[in-house]
């Protein structure tokens, strides 16, 4: 019971921070000017992946959990996708897919691209062939390169459509000043990196305690745990009529989840990272693309109709493949 209180804790904890990190990572890009760079973009999306950064570096340092900071980098992609199925629910006013901008459809796919490559070069080390430069696998520097070339094209593509409305914007943080902002975002930030640290320990115990394996509760439970500021984050964009920048927040996520792996992999001193876990992790992997290819076609196909229970057809796929991951996993964790 008490290790379940801890998992509770870790979640209010990083999930009440993570809000408070975009919130002022948000105010920090616009008061410097960043908000209009390729710098903000990527402040932004660090802010609400920042869990997954420091669980994935203390699993594999501290707790040598190297399944669970694969399974929350993998399980958080997917979990984020899942998101999107709450936020469909949610939006009453029309379907979700039929009032997105098009322009997500560019960060689906160029994160479907680095979801693929993650899992290819996982499949790749289990084969046998596992290239490496030092300690570290050859796939690390590649992921970070498609990583920024991803981003640079997102905010080529974003700054193109915004300077069809050259009206200068009002100032949204004015009663906010910039130094109470980086105070703001250094206190929550820490928070994260204590909570962070320790999670890794508390998911070993109950993956222990339980019998579950680690790459189950890596995916499952650390993925939940670590995705909740990207949750808090959407669903406030959400209710201030903000839906783009509520789905843009998810896509780009799963764009700066994937270069934690190489980060990951960096710390991990034992070889490449991806040879020391479980092959079942190229499942969600393979999960996570097929869920983007769906996001994708509904974004395309803007569907106008409800399929059931208030979900349109892709969100209701998008379930029905969280939930078969979720049940796989946990029949190959026993």
């Amino acid at each position: 019971m008490l290790l379940w209180l801890q998992l509770l804790f870790c979640l209010a904890v990083i999930g009440y921070a993570g809000y408070f990190l975009s919130r002022y990572g948000d105010i920090i890009a616009e008061k410097t000017g960043m908000s209009a760079s390729w710098v903000g973009l990527i402040l932004l999306s660090t802010a609400t992946s920042l869990p997954e950064l420091v669980t994935g570096i203390s699993a594999v340092t501290f707790a040598n959990a190297p399944n669970i900071a694969v399974g929350d980098v993998l399980g958080s992609t997917v979990f984020n996708l899942f998101i999107l199925v709450i936020l469909d629910a949610l939006y009453r006013r029309e379907t979700l897919y039929s009032r997105a901008a098009q322009g997500h459809i560019l960060s689906a796919s160029l994160g479907t691209i680095l979801i693929t490559f993650a899992g290819f070069s996982l499949l790749l080390d289990h084969a046998g062939m596992s290239p490496a430069l030092g300690h570290v696998g050859l796939y690390s520097p590649f992921i970070v390169l498609i990583y920024f070339v991803a981003m640079r094209a997102v905010f080529s593509y974003e700054r193109r459509i915004l300077s069809e409305y050259t009206e200068v914007s009002a100032e949204r943080y004015p009663d906010v000043t910039l130094r109470s902002a980086v105070k703001g975002y250094a206190l929550a930030a820490s928070a994260i990196v204590i909570v962070g640290s320790w999670l890794p320990f508390v998911a070993k115990d109950i993956s222990d305690l339980m019998g579950w394996g680690q790459t189950f509760v890596g995916t499952l439970l650390v993925a939940a745990v670590t995705s909740a500021p990207e949750a808090a984050v959407t669903i406030s964009a959400m209710r201030i009529g903000a839906l783009d920048m509520a789905i843009a927040n998810l896509l780009g996520s799963n764009l700066f989840n994937i270069i934690i792996l190489s980060v990951d992999d960096l710390f991990y001193s034992n070889g490449p990272l991806l040879v020391h876990v479980d092959a079942s992790q190229a499942l969600t992997a393979l999960t996570a693309v097929m869920m983007s290819a769906l996001v994708v076609v509904g974004l395309i196909f803007r569907s106008q109709r409800y399929a059931v229970m208030g979900l349109t057809w892709v969100s209701l796929g998008l379930f029905l493949m969280y939930i078969l991951n979720t049940w796989i996993l946990f029949q190959h964790g026993h």
